[in-house]
């Protein structure tokens, strides 16, 4: 007689899958609200729109995941920060085209599934999605034996917000002599970290476990600081200004990003040393010798968000938000201009 092949033997291990179901619930159901009609377990989230302020509602949808950073949590064994890291993502994303996020689904694979450490990412996600003010309705948990090495796994996500059509944030409206305006970030948030890894860990030869003066922190804690969503802020602004644009630096930096929103015949000018470049990149640049223009095509260097308005709106929105900046201007031409 044959012996008897089970899915566990094949690597699958589907009672694993139930335990981290039941460890993510606690986590997933913090996120409800009255919009939403499934539990957790069903085969599609179900989640009722409210239509009454919307004229002309638009649905915004955003995916993205957490890139390399990935690569710091296993190295620190840490994965209760990731999800929020991959909620962000999103999230800011489509908060660019001034939609209010409604929920968000997530998609982890791994080679082995640990339901502990599965319920962690879930952790981080719900707080991602508890500082977005959107549900997390629904998810994958993929165990894939032999396609991931043992102890990684990837992360990402998909966000879907609603606007009003007349209330959209494309960027046509920006003018010569609208002014930028910066928005803090909590470090490199998720971008550039296959360049951060090639110096850090191959040419400098430094471990996670490290601290590093210049960081007031570990290595590893200053690399996997969670990237700052930014919902709240935006919410309460789109009810009381009008934002032209807005701009998630993300991969690709100031000159990648920025010229995306603007119309055609415009530029902007970014002076230099009108916000305070995060330690990190100060430690970055100095480890790898990387030129300014490299640094700026490829991190965020302290501003995660960059919003255009009227120059008339400045004092009353700086009296707002205290930790904004004025950082430079549209102008006639094309591209970005740093200047010091």
């Amino acid at each position: 007689m044959k012996d008897t092949i089970t899915y566990k033997d094949a690597g699958v291990d589907i009672y694993e899958g139930e335990k981290a179901v039941k460890l993510m619930k606690q986590h997933v159901e913090k996120t409800f609200n009255k919009n939403v009609l499934t539990g957790l377990g069903g085969f599609g989230g179900l989640f009722k729109l409210d239509l009454s302020d919307i004229k002309e509602p638009v649905l915004v949808s955003g995916t993205d995941g957490v890139g390399t950073k990935l690569k710091i949590a296993f190295m620190m064994d840490k994965h209760d920060t990731v999800g929020q890291d991959c909620v962000a993502m999103c999230i800011n994303d489509i908060l660019c085209q001034g939609a209010k996020p409604l929920f968000f689904l997530d998609y982890i694979a791994t080679g082995k599934l640990k339901a502990e450490k599965a319920a962690d990412i879930v952790k981080g996600i719900s707080e991602g999605c508890i500082q977005s003010e959107c549900a997390l309705i629904g998810g994958e948990t993929a165990e894939m034996p032999d396609f991931y090495p043992e102890g990684e796994y990837d992360l990402a996500g998909f966000a879907v917000g609603i606007a009003d059509r007349r209330k959209i944030i494309d960027g046509s409206e920006i003018r010569e002599g609208n002014l930028l305006i910066g928005i803090p970030s909590t470090g490199l948030h998720s971008n550039g970290y296959s360049l951060v890894r090639k110096i850090l860990f191959e040419k400098m030869n430094l471990n996670v476990e490290d601290y590093i003066e210049e960081l007031g922190s570990t290595l590893g804690e200053a690399l996997l600081r969670p990237t700052r969503i930014y919902a709240k802020e935006c919410l309460d602004m789109f009810e009381d200004f009008n934002i032209k644009g807005i701009v998630h630096i993300t991969g690709g930096g100031f000159y990648e990003n920025i010229p995306r929103i603007l119309p055609e015949g415009l530029g902007v000018e970014i002076e230099l040393g009108s916000w305070e470049v995060t330690d990190i990149f100060k430690y970055i640049q100095k480890c790898g010798n990387i030129s300014r223009d490299e640094m700026y095509s490829t991190f965020n260097m302290g501003l995660g968000f960059i919003m255009v308005i009227d120059a008339l709106d400045a004092n009353k929105f700086l009296n707002r938000f205290k930790d904004f900046r004025i950082i430079g201007k549209a102008v006639k031409g094309s591209g970005v201009k740093l200047w010091e």
